[in-house]
């Protein structure tokens, strides 16, 4: 009876022995995997897409619906002498129907200011959830600027004729902070 178990008992042995060199030979088990990483910034967040039309383009060549917004500044007394040529202070427009989507959101105020009649400015403003507003801010700055060390309260720069600001303005009480962004136009060497 003994003889009858040996060859079960060998065949046990060695299909046991053969699991233990297998699992010595496997791979090491793979690290923990890393955090994913934040997800990357869509072309909403390129200020480009805030303009509809290059700077210096006729009020009336705009293709889309215009209605016009009175903005009120405040002047020091005296800045203009009685009978003095009012300032050039540029005319803006909101867009009636759809504005560009910047920042991943819709600008809850999108303005396009025109001197002379001509595409001179445009402003925007979005609402971020404030404990998510520094780090998209610098973001964002850090793709406008091509800088990715960039991250202050405020941002500015160039691209070819465009001057572009922004900055982020945050009530404690509030929910939502701020963007405000302006683009100008930037007078060039070849525009004298």
């Amino acid at each position: 009876m003994n003889r009858t178990r040996e060859p079960t008992r060998r065949r046990t042995l060695t299909a046991v022995a053969a699991l233990l060199a297998a699992a010595c030979a496997a791979p090491p088990p793979k690290p923990a995997a890393a955090p994913p990483a934040p997800p990357a910034l869509d072309s909403s967040y390129d200020w480009h897409v805030l303009l509809i039309a290059p700077f210096g383009s006729a009020l009336k060549d705009i293709p889309l619906a215009l209605h016009e917004v009175l903005l009120f500044r405040d002047e020091a007394p005296g800045a203009t002498a009685p009978g003095a040529a009012p300032s050039s202070e540029p005319e803006c427009y909101a867009l009636e129907g759809e504005v560009p989507r910047f920042m991943a959101r819709t600008p809850s105020e999108y303005l396009v200011c025109f001197t002379h009649d001509r595409l001179s400015r445009v402003e925007a403003t979005v609402h971020l959830p404030r404990t998510e507003s520094a780090q998209a801010f610098g973001d964002a700055c850090g793709l406008w600027t091509k800088n990715a060390a960039a991250g202050a309260a405020s941002c500015e720069g160039t691209d070819g004729n465009v001057a572009f600001a922004a900055h982020l303005e945050s009530d404690p009480e509030a929910v939502d902070a701020q963007l405000i962004i302006q683009l100008e136009s930037v007078e060039t060497p070849a525009d004298r």
